[in-house]
């Protein structure tokens, strides 16, 4: 009896192993698998409030749960190193990025959307958040004397808002152009939704005009593989939800449809020699000269 046991033993055992041969589903077989899509996130102008590339990390963990055997691999880079990346031949899956990137035309593909700022013969980009420049009041009269200071800071172009909308300055870095409105030192501060969320995390209650000419504070999606193309459309495609766009103000940033796509934009392929000649423009005042360089949204 117990020699029945062992050769049945014996027979179960070397089954498995022959299925193990047979059929190998170790990790590294598993990790071979997956597909990766590489996800690079540029920040060519500042933000609202925490990362934007943490905020796209959450959107890939949705986006897998959606589609099986594909991985998202979200990178942070620098408006130069990506430059520099491109250059050399090396470009991601998935580019979401700003004005002041032209490089990344030669490889974006056709998304079949419709955005003014993302078009070249088709639409190559197209934003998937968006921020917006502002008036801002040390109280609520905008009629009063009083210096402006006009917050500078990344590769937008808030000279050309501010010529567009009327208003004359002093253009001051960014963080400088806060604090010295705060201060006193200016009446006025023509700044972004970045200055909305540093009011709301003092408490300060200030006056705000929204300035509706011009915008080109908005962060683009755009394709750029072919191969990978469906896996990356996926992507697109949880990103521009509206369960994701609802999310956008953890950011302190808009979804596209919250008024803040009207008037003109620059395209956010825009040459650098172009972006400078639209920057000269934009400190003559003259509108027939700024125009000229930019899309009717």
């Amino acid at each position: 009896m117990k020699g029945w046991k062992r050769a049945v033993a014996f027979a179960l055992c070397a089954g498995i192993f022959a299925a193990a041969a047979f059929f190998p589903r170790d990790k590294e077989t598993e990790k071979q698998d997956v597909r990766v899509v590489r996800v690079w996130n540029v920040d060519t102008f500042e933000g609202g409030k925490g990362s934007r590339t943490a905020f796209l990390a959450s959107v890939a963990r949705a986006a897998e749960a959606e589609r099986e055997g594909v991985y998202y691999l979200v990178l942070s880079y620098t408006a130069e190193g990506a430059r520099a990346a491109m250059q050399e031949g090396t470009y991601p899956d998935i580019l979401s990025f700003g004005i002041g990137l032209d490089c990344a035309a030669e490889r974006a593909l056709p998304l079949g959307r419709d955005f003014a700022g993302g078009e070249t013969d088709e639409c190559l980009a197209y934003p998937w958040c968006a921020g917006g420049y502002f008036l801002f009041s040390l109280d609520e009269d905008f009629t009063a004397e009083g210096k402006t200071a006009i917050s500078c800071g990344g590769s937008n172009l808030v000279q050309v808002a501010a010529a567009l909308a009327g208003v004359s300055g002093e253009e001051v870095p960014s963080l400088d152009a806060y604090s010295g409105f705060l201060s006193g030192k200016y009446r006025y501060l023509l700044g972004t939704q970045r200055d909305i969320c540093r009011f709301a995390s003092r408490g300060v209650a200030v006056g705000i005009q929204p300035l509706l000419a011009y915008n080109d504070l908005y962060q683009y999606i755009s394709v750029l593989s072919s191969e990978k193309k469906e896996d990356c459309d996926a992507f697109v495609r949880v990103l521009l939800s509206d369960r994701t766009q609802e999310r956008l103000s953890s950011i302190g940033m808009y979804p596209l449809a919250d008024g803040t796509a009207e008037g003109y934009t620059a395209s956010v392929f825009s040459s650098p020699q172009s972006l400078g000649e639209l920057l000269s423009a934009a400190r003559t005042g003259e509108e027939k000269n700024i125009v000229k360089f930019l899309k009717k949204i």
